[in-house]
């Protein structure tokens, strides 16, 4: 059985329209909307991810293990204490960071980093995991914010001796669920594996509880209540669409194989029996190329774009994008547009702002539908409509 949702048999339209202008800004179009990109912040220390808590900040991790706040009045940043040791090591350190849907009524932010495990059932005390926590931000304003109650909610069973592939992502649907990433640790029978966390997209409530009407909720020892999927190398996109009522997830193959999916309670989404990418030793492809009782992909990046981060638009800044994805690549240094038609459905693709030659690591959206994207060098940059502009024909 392969289920597929807009399976990849069109031909991708590719644009490369964009063009320097100077150092700090770069014009360019997709989709019938003309941009510019600038940028607005540097000498950020390997940022992984940032969102919007009020119109006017940002609250930003750095893998080595801070929290930060950037004031876009100011261009100012500074730094947030009472974070707990993270584990800094190969790609593990502190990761995803999430306002809950209800900041405004009560100010939990939600994250995810590797640490060393406090609670060592099952696990070795000396090996990493990957850890869901949250915190209240106290304080109404840039000057006053501050963490208090930080509370971990979840240290997943995913310890391996490897230093890589802990995910992880964060999202959010309106059935106030939390959905979180985690990779296969470097250990590829996790992917298959039920009894772990690692290779799995997790749902859990508010406090970090399995929802009990999760797939595997009432398993027993066969699998983790917390697992919604699972088949997974590493995911580093979640973006869950309230209007189709869709998760969709991106995460990176090996050698080739990055993959592009519609998350569906229970699926098995292949990892390491099914792959599109080879071993990086060899040309020896990793798997089978489909499977029954497997979901294929939607979307297969051959070669490899290394997706960082997914984000689903949703502003009015870019109307033409409504519902379209964004993703950052990481290998191919671009934002990968994808397209999408009003059934959801794939319906090209754009790679925007390859002339930066940037490691783009996450994308996120201002509460007017600006883009800011976050870059392995420490940069931040923006991206807004371009003054005075159209792509329409007179």
């Amino acid at each position: 059985m392969h289920l597929r949702l807009g399976q990849s048999v069109f031909s991708l339209l590719l644009l490369f329209s964009v063009n320097s202008t100077f150092a700090n800004e770069i014009t360019g179009s997709s989709r019938n909307e003309v941009y510019q990109t600038t940028l607005v912040q540097q000498g950020l220390k390997l940022p992984w991810a940032f969102e919007f808590i009020d119109p006017e900040t940002m609250i930003f991790t750095e893998r080595a293990g801070r929290i930060g706040l950037y004031s876009r009045s100011r261009s100012d940043v500074r730094y947030l204490t009472g974070v707990p040791k993270v584990y800094f090591d190969g790609q593990g350190g502190l990761l995803d960071i999430k306002p809950s849907p209800e900041f405004k009524q009560e100010p939990w932010v939600y994250v995810t980093y590797s640490a060393l495990p406090l609670q060592t059932v099952q696990q070795n005390d000396n090996q990493p995991v990957t850890v869901l926590a949250r915190f209240k931000l106290a304080g109404n304003s840039y000057d006053h914010y501050r963490i208090e109650d930080w509370q971990v909610l979840i240290e997943t069973r995913s310890a391996t001796s490897r230093d890589y592939h802990f995910g992880s992502r964060i999202a959010f649907d309106p059935g106030r669920y939390v959905y979180f990433s985690v990779g296969d640790r470097g250990e590829r029978p996790n992917g298959q594996n039920r009894k772990t966390h690692a290779g799995s997209i997790l749902r859990v409530t508010f406090t970090g509880k399995p929802s009990r009407h999760n797939p595997f909720f009432n398993a027993g020892n066969d699998a983790l209540p917390e697992i919604w999927s699972f088949g997974y190398r590493n995911p580093q996109g979640l973006a869950y669409d309230p209007g189709r009522k869709r998760l969709w997830a991106i995460e990176h193959g090996p050698r080739g194989g990055d993959e592009l999916n519609v998350i569906e309670p229970g699926n098995n989404y292949g990892w390491p029996e099914v792959s599109q990418g080879k071993e990086y030793w060899g040309s020896i492809r990793v798997g089978e190329e489909h499977k029954a009782g497997m979901v294929d992909p939607v979307r297969v990046y051959i070669p490899s774009i290394a997706p960082s981060s997914l984000l689903l638009y949703s502003g009015e800044a870019f109307p033409q994008w409504q519902g379209d994805l964004f993703a950052g690549a990481l290998v191919k240094q671009h934002l990968n547009h994808i397209h999408l038609n009003e059934k959801g459905v794939i319906v090209g693709e754009t790679r925007m702002l390859d002339s930066l030659n940037e490691r783009i690591r996450d994308v996120s959206q201002s509460p007017e539908g600006l883009l800011y994207l976050a870059t392995d060098s420490g940069k931040l940059y923006r991206i807004s409509p371009l003054p005075g502009s159209s792509d329409e024909e007179p």
